[in-house]
């Protein structure tokens, strides 16, 4: 390894060592909690994921208790979060570690690897950080970090820019402390080297960093695709029968949300329902309401699709019967895992509920 590339590892080492975060998942050899904690901290932030960090490990301490759960409870404590497909995939894995190995998280990196949810980035986390194996990890703080040191400029979604920034961090890695190395890059990309207004003229690193020499920091790292978002306009009818019960539908396809439960649902393909539509729809259905109440248009918008969701209240005085929805009492509603817009929804409704009942 040339001095350059030693000059990196051993400021990134001393940064670490004086400016790392307290994380619980940090103290601990658990591959169970490292494997939690780094399913949580995709797409998420740390300061919102600890909390959730800490109630699943409190609800599920174990291997076990998470394979033993029901399916439900598992996204409901997951509620909020977003990306619900990393809580099936969790839920799936802790069984599939039960079944496969014994209850006992598996200790190779082609083991790991094999678990439902568990790609290269994951495995090697969890490789390195509980069973000190030589696997460099390679996540978006790494592609950046590495991007503007080195000043790459290969697309780091094209597979030549993979494979180049994998090889590099495996050559960089401290293979006598594979650990401190991985959590000390990612800490340094998390807290110092951000994507936007990073402490560069302050940096340790900054006399061999190629994008900051050529103030190219902002343009790196590359990436090469551009996502295309879908636009989906999305109705939803909350009924609310005699101020006692609503209903519910569980989503099964393979779509968003699946698994989690949400209202009777209509998709429209260009715009969202005009009042007129709606009861043209509930003439449809043959509900004829007492009540109609529908709030503002919400713009909701996900890693590859924007969501126009109308939600509107339609109170009825009779069972319906006619249209496969759960009926339950609305006090139940907080049970039950719906997708935050609609949670939000729910909160809001049920909080003006109790401002009436003063």
């Amino acid at each position: 390894m040339d001095n350059v590339k030693k000059f990196f590892v051993q400021n990134i080492l001393k940064y670490y060592s004086k400016n790392k975060r307290d994380l619980p998942w940090r103290n601990t050899k658990d591959p169970y909690k490292i494997w939690i904690s780094e399913i949580i901290l995709q797409q998420t932030q740390v300061k919102q994921g600890l909390s959730y960090y800490q109630k699943f490990i409190q609800r599920f301490p174990n291997i076990q208790s998470l394979a033993n759960a029901k399916e439900d409870e598992v996204l409901h404590l997951w509620q909020g979060l977003g990306y619900y497909s990393r809580a099936r995939n969790l839920h799936f894995a802790a069984q599939q570690i039960q079944n496969q190995f014994g209850g006992v998280f598996p200790q190779t990196y082609d083991e790991i690897l094999s678990l439902k949810g568990i790609g290269e980035y994951t495995a090697a986390a969890i490789a390195s950080f509980a069973f000190d194996l030589p696997y460099a990890v390679v996540d978006g703080n790494v592609f950046r970090v590495l991007s503007r040191f080195f000043g790459i400029r290969k697309a780091i979604d094209s597979s030549e820019g993979k494979k180049f920034f994998f090889d590099l961090a495996n050559e960089l890695l401290d293979k006598t402390n594979p650990s401190e190395y991985n959590q000390a890059i990612m800490e340094f990309g998390a807290t110092f080297c951000t994507p936007q207004s990073p402490g560069c003229s302050n940096c340790r690193l900054n006399n061999y960093c190629i994008a900051y020499k050529k103030n190219s920091v902002q343009q790196l790292p590359v990436k090469s695709k551009s996502i295309n978002k879908t636009t989906r306009y999305l109705n939803y009818f909350v009924f609310i029968e005699k101020d006692k019960y609503i209903y519910l539908n569980k989503r099964i396809n393979t779509d968003i949300w699946k698994g989690l439960y949400e209202f009777y649902l209509v998709e429209s393909k260009h715009q969202n329902f005009s009042l007129n539509k709606i009861k043209e729809h509930l003439n449809q259905l043959n509900i004829s309401p007492q009540k109609i109440i529908s709030v503002p248009k919400i713009k909701h918008l996900l890693s590859h699709q924007n969501l126009f969701i109308k939600i509107t209240t339609i109170y009825v005085n009779e069972k319906i019967s006619n249209l496969n929805l759960q009926r339950i009492e609305l006090k139940q509603i907080e049970n039950y895992a719906l997708p935050v817009v609609l949670q939000k929804f729910v909160k809001v409704y049920l909080n003006s509920k109790k401002d009436l009942d003063k």
